[in-house]
């Protein structure tokens, strides 16, 4: 008789840094990032947190076929560059010259095979030692400068050590929006003048997010809508853990955590893995176990989702006192309609129309400018660079004119709380009437 697999639980359920034994590839997501990959156009992989959005990339791509870039909220398109001609081998460093836009070039140095024809016909100096010389390649050590902002140099660079793979800019949303602006427009350069692909991972629920900022992308990406789990699905993701920890779930516990995980890969991964830890299975059982018949599900998921509580509480506060003190206090009231919408309308996303409306309802100097409504709602995404929230609770689509929320567990944990006790804690009213002695606008 052959030795039975032990298997860890953290490898079958719960939060992963890998790909979890209990996977499942999802018709219309898997298959289309798959077809996307051998397309030579750049993909973006979006929808809300936690959601697998890294898995699905871990999934179908090896380890050596990409370079993986994690985005920061304070940098620059040239600070993208560099840290990519980091993650491929070069060794970076402030030049000596200043480009035309006033900034210090990069110092690029690297050993190997160097194609130097592509330095030569970008115009880049360069100095090949032990013996280099303008020939096909080099297999020296080759030192250049080049402009960091600048795509065409950058090219050059990727060019000439014959750079490949693809590139994976993760966490793309918590780039400043004027980043985001750059980098849309130099993808375009990246699009024509080389064959590299980019893969663009952000938390959004816009597909046209990159066109958006720069229309000529229109037809050079493929955007993958990696949020959406059908039930299917995620039952699939249960049930496909029996096998490796040899357990068994009751029928009851899997209808209810389908019923009410609000669609999020994330709850159903950690509601199975705490309730395999509360009946003591750590690792695959000698004996098959039943699982869940005695668990209350609501209440597991509530527990889940209120450890978070006191972050999201944070969050609203910081939210609502917006960038500056304003006499409309755009970002406090945007958080109205949120707070007394069902989770059904977050999901979907609220409409500019409703948000307005519902502004007006309570306002103390409406009706409100409709610009003013406008400008807060399109800078939702820099509020939240700004306020370093991680992750994003909201998201604007400027394209549909929907405010949608892309934490799940946000909206699990809203559906739990007294909706006028966190109303009040930010100084918005609790009441359908409206207020006695109106603000003057």
């Amino acid at each position: 008789m052959s030795e039975i697999e032990v298997v860890a639980l953290p490898d079958v359920y719960g939060t992963h840094r890998e790909i979890p034994r209990t996977y499942v590839e999802r018709k219309g997501v898997d298959d289309v990032f798959v077809d996307a990959l051998s397309r030579k156009r750049h993909i973006t992989i979006y929808g809300s947190s936690k959601q697998g959005k890294t898995c699905l990339r871990k999934h179908c791509l090896r380890e050596d076929d990409y370079v993986d870039v994690i985005c920061n909220n304070k940098w620059t398109l040239a600070h993208i560059n560099q840290a990519i001609l980091k993650k491929i081998g070069y060794s970076v460093e402030q030049g000596k010259s200043k480009s035309i836009e006033g900034n210090y070039k990069l110092g690029l140095k690297v050993s190997g095979e160097v194609s130097i024809p592509h330095l030569q016909k970008a115009g880049i100096e360069f100095t090949a030692e032990k013996g280099g010389k303008d020939t096909t390649s080099s297999t020296t050590q080759v030192k250049f400068e080049i402009d960091a902002g600048d795509p065409n140099d950058v090219i050059a660079a990727l060019k000439a050590i014959n750079f490949t793979k693809f590139i994976i800019l993760d966490d793309f949303h918590y780039l400043p929006i004027e980043t985001q602006k750059d980098f849309a427009v130099a993808l375009k350069a990246f699009h024509e003048m080389s064959d590299l692909t980019f893969i663009v991972v952000g938390v959004w629920k816009e597909e046209n997010r990159l066109s958006l900022y720069n229309g000529d992308l229109t037809g050079r990406t493929i955007a993958v809508d990696a949020d959406q789990w059908t039930r299917e699905e995620l039952e699939k993701v249960i049930l496909r853990g029996q096998k490796p920890l040899n357990i068994t779930w009751d029928r009851g516990f899997v209808d209810t955590l389908l019923d009410r995980a609000s669609e999020s890969i994330y709850i159903v991964q950690e509601v199975c893995y705490r309730a395999c830890e509360r009946a003591k299975v750590f690792e695959t059982q000698r004996l098959n176990h039943m699982i869940g018949g005695d668990i209350d599900v609501s209440q597991m998921i509530k527990d889940v989702v209120d450890e978070d509580g006191g972050r999201y509480r944070d969050v609203l506060h910081s939210f609502a006192d917006g960038f500056q003190d304003t006499n409309y206090d755009m970002y406090r009231w945007v958080l109205y309609p949120v707070l007394t919408a069902s989770a059904e309308d977050l999901d979907t996303g609220l409409r500019y129309k409703y948000i307005r409306e519902r502004i007006d309802e309570r306002h103390p100097s409406a009706p409100v400018n409709a610009g003013n409504i406008s400008q807060a709602l399109k800078s939702v995404q820099n509020l939240q660079i700004k306020k370093a929230m991680k992750p994003f609770l909201f998201d604007y689509d400027s394209t549909n004119l929907r405010l949608r929320v892309v934490d799940r567990r946000f909206l699990l944990w809203l559906l739990n709380q007294d909706r006028s006790e966190l109303l009040d804690a930010i100084d918005l009213p609790t009441t359908q009437e409206p207020p006695s002695n109106p603000r003057p606008a």
